[in-house]
């Protein structure tokens, strides 16, 4: 299935970087670009998109007014925001506004493709390094140091109960239909938000959570 895409952002060479990496996936289509709020809500009313991946900083609206309107015009968007901004305030604005995904324009561009096919699938994504910024993490750690098995998607806990299982990621990638790379992405996503650095540790909070039997 394709997933079809606008893309708004002001910085015409940050467009084109984001354009070719997501062509190269093979199943997302750019239907349009969009340089301001104004560009933005001319290309939706043209293209029927799926996803519209956002910038909070447009020269003539803030993003966050541009979230707001499309989630009314359009609810069937899945809105992206893509930003450079990691302060929880605008994060929380973002979601609020509608936005389903949130991801850091530091961020590997990885992280924006997993977004895409998240919010496409109907579930929320924020990038890895702003996880315990919004879940304050540190402030929910358990007894033992770890944050509760909520903070993981569905996926980030199958995943974590295979790769507890013994399984490698060349093991996992097809038996989920997915790539090697993204089960590594899944993989350090989930150890950045757990707070662990060794499979190990992966090993007995799995257990510790039920995921697979000691």
């Amino acid at each position: 299935m394709t997933i079809k895409i606008v893309l708004a952002d002001d910085h015409r060479m940050f467009r084109e970087a984001i354009r070719a990496s997501l062509l190269a996936e093979g199943d997302f289509a750019i239907l349009a670009e969009a340089g301001s709020g104004r560009e933005t809500f001319a290309a939706l009313q043209q293209a029927a998109a799926d996803i519209l991946v956002l910038d909070i900083a447009l020269p003539d609206m803030s993003g966050i007014d541009v979230a707001q309107q499309v989630s009314r015009q359009y609810p069937r968007i899945g809105i992206v925001a893509l930003s450079g901004y990691s302060d929880k305030l605008f994060i929380q604005e973002m979601f609020k506004a509608g936005a389903k995904g949130y991801v850091l324009k530091s961020a590997a561009t990885t992280e924006l493709l997993l977004s895409i096919r998240a919010v496409h699938q109907g579930n929320r994504f924020l990038c890895n390094e702003l996880t315990g910024v919004v879940l304050g993490r540190f402030a929910e750690q358990d007894a033992d140091g770890c944050p509760p098995v909520s903070v993981l998607s569905p996926r980030e806990r199958q995943i974590l109960g295979l790769l507890a299982s013994g399984k490698r990621a060349a093991e996992i990638a097809p038996a989920l239909g997915i790539s090697i790379a993204t089960v590594e992405v899944h993989r350090r996503n989930i150890k950045g938000k757990l707070g662990v650095r060794t499979t190990a540790e992966l090993t007995r909070y799995a257990i510790r959570e039920g995921l697979i039997t000691a």
